[in-house]
């Protein structure tokens, strides 16, 4: 294929994808897999992730709103897709006509999309979720004394015309929390358990009850019931540091840069906007070009390395809208034209996602979301170079 630009990039590795994606089917033993792609696939290009992962068996996507569900329509997803989010009413027709399932979080607006959906004579096929102790959106079963409650609005929900609900779901708040978290995870799945249980004495019963997202699949087997979600771990992360190191994950994605230019300051000189640094004696400095508008968090400035020939070479001055500045006096051999690791491996040396979401007191899954649309990703398969997207072109 055309070789692409060289000058930020990040490199998304299809094989870690497949592995990953065999961790999850290890630890679920045969029970389906919703593999979450928002957010365009997490930073990661969501056309060819979510094809590799169609590849691959899965039955199921999760987005966060129509248009990413759309949007995989037209890349050729011909599986399920659930909008986990909220869709404008007046959006029944395309929900119905892409064959895309809506979460249902409340009797108004299960209300709301039925009456839509009476008027554009289609059926749409729902989730409902219950709110175990997230506190964003579903039906309260916060606590047990709420149960009741929920399950009369759950089977009211299920008789409206129009709508189709063969599935129900909750989301855990502390999964990846350890044994800190395990007290209220199991709360939350023990009052998810009971508004099913509620329903099915009512007569209603679902094909799809789902729970647990990337922790949850893999601290509790025993929550897995009829369908997991995972997100992060699909793309190599783990969902917190607890488990970091704990599951064979690996990770997808490496952003790289370049050196533009090379030059020798002397001591004294400043360096980058507000010369918030000062140079301590004569020192090679490289420039490359990536700053904040590609994805690097300008509050490293200063406070982070990169990888230049297998070596960490450190960040001074600001980092800028689209550059920044190394030390690379102690690189041998340096030139412009080297490419520059700013996480992933070069050599023995490897600079993790992690590494850099720790000093910004951050997640890993925030720093892979926030690449920008100007740098291209590279897909690799095999260590051969098979396709990349460039949003600009």
């Amino acid at each position: 294929m055309e070789k692409y630009l060289r000058r930020t990039w990040v490199e998304i590795d299809l094989d870690a994808v497949g592995s990953n994606y065999r961790v999850v089917e290890k630890m679920t033993g045969g029970v389906p897999a919703m593999c979450i792609v928002k957010a365009d696939a997490y930073g990661h290009g969501v056309e060819h992730i979510a094809l590799e992962h169609q590849r691959l068996g899965a039955k199921w996507f999760g987005v966060s709103n129509i248009e990413e569900a759309m949007e995989l329509r037209r890349y050729g997803i011909e599986r399920n897709i659930l909008i986990l989010g909220y869709t404008p009413p007046e959006a029944v027709a395309q929900l119905s006509h892409y064959k895309i399932t809506q979460a249902v979080f409340s009797l108004e607006y299960a209300k709301k999309l039925s009456e839509a959906a009476i008027m554009s004579g289609c059926m749409v096929k729902c989730h409902i979720k219950a709110d175990t102790g997230m506190g964003r959106i579903g039906l309260n079963c916060r606590i047990s004394e709420a149960i009741a409650s929920a399950a009369q609005e759950a089977a009211a929900i299920c008789s409206l015309e129009g709508l189709y609900v063969n599935g129900i779901f909750t989301h855990f708040a502390v999964a990846d929390d350890g044994e800190d978290g395990e007290a209220f995870t199991r709360n939350q799945y023990s009052n998810f358990i009971d508004i099913i249980s509620a329903l099915n004495k009512r007569g209603i019963n679902f094909k799809y009850r789902h729970c647990c997202n990337s922790a949850a699949t893999l601290e509790y087997p025993d929550m897995h019931l009829d369908m997991v979600r995972p997100g992060v771990i699909l793309y190599g992360l783990a969902p917190s540091a607890l488990l970091r190191g704990k599951y064979d994950l690996r990770p997808v994605m490496q952003l790289r840069s370049v050196i533009s230019m090379i030059k020798t300051i002397e001591a004294g000189a400043t360096v980058s906007y507000g010369r918030t640094f000062t140079a301590p004696k004569d020192m090679l400095i490289a420039t490359v070009p990536i700053g904040y508008a590609d994805g690097f968090p300008r509050v490293l400035s200063g406070r982070q390395d990169v990888l230049v020939r297998g070596k960490r070479a450190p960040i001074i001055g600001r980092v800028c809208m689209d550059q920044l500045m190394l030390d690379v006096s102690d690189i041998p051999d340096v030139a412009e034209g080297d490419t520059v690791t700013v996480f992933g491996k070069d050599g023995n040396e490897e600079i993790t996602v992690d590494e850099l979401a720790d000093k910004l007191g951050t997640i890993n899954y925030e720093l892979v979301c926030r690449m920008a649309r100007r740098v291209p990703r590279v897909y690799h398969r095999g260590g051969f170079i098979i396709s990349q997207t460039d949003y600009l072109l």
